[in-house]
């Protein structure tokens, strides 16, 4: 069984604030409501998000803005620079995931969830130059091109 419901607040793989969507009555009734994410798809709810209906699109389009601005700055950097650790033959003592990536971004200035970055394979175990996608808003994404090199102090001591 399903129900509907008119989202509160954006609501991650579900939709944004003001969207009605159809979830099982449990997701519903259980989780989404009491959270205060949704509520159920009644006249009266209908009505009130009539009526901030264009206070929602203002929002919608300024997420929309700060995507852009966000996506301009990440393709902007010439290429990240990422040192880590690694062998003679260039595998990395570790590895380079999203959440190395967001804070080397951090770094530049540049803030971004690290669940939206996606590298491939779930992180890089290679010295070398990668492509990363990060997503922005909606289907908008950037491309983050970075270097991940041996840092000077990954030379092992041979015994």
């Amino acid at each position: 069984m399903t129900m509907k419901i008119i989202l509160n607040q954006d609501v991650a793989n579900l939709g944004e604030e003001g969207d009605v969507k159809s979830v099982a009555n449990g997701y519903g009734r259980n989780y989404l409501i009491p959270q205060g994410m949704a509520v159920p798809y009644t006249k009266k709810y209908i009505n009130i998000f009539a009526q901030k209906k264009d206070l929602i699109t203002k929002k919608k389009e300024e997420k929309k803005q700060q995507a852009l601005g966000l996506k301009e700055k990440i393709e902007s950097l010439e290429g990240l620079s990422i040192a880590m650790p690694a062998g003679e033959s260039g595998k990395l003592f570790g590895s380079v995931n999203n959440s190395v990536i967001a804070d080397a971004l951090a770094k530049e200035g540049i803030s971004v969830e690290k669940k939206k970055i996606e590298v491939p394979e779930n992180n890089i175990k290679m010295v070398g130059n990668y492509n990363i996608k990060v997503k922005l808003y909606g289907n908008q994404s950037a491309m983050l091109k970075i270097t991940v090199a041996a840092s000077e102090s990954a030379e092992v001591e041979k015994k």
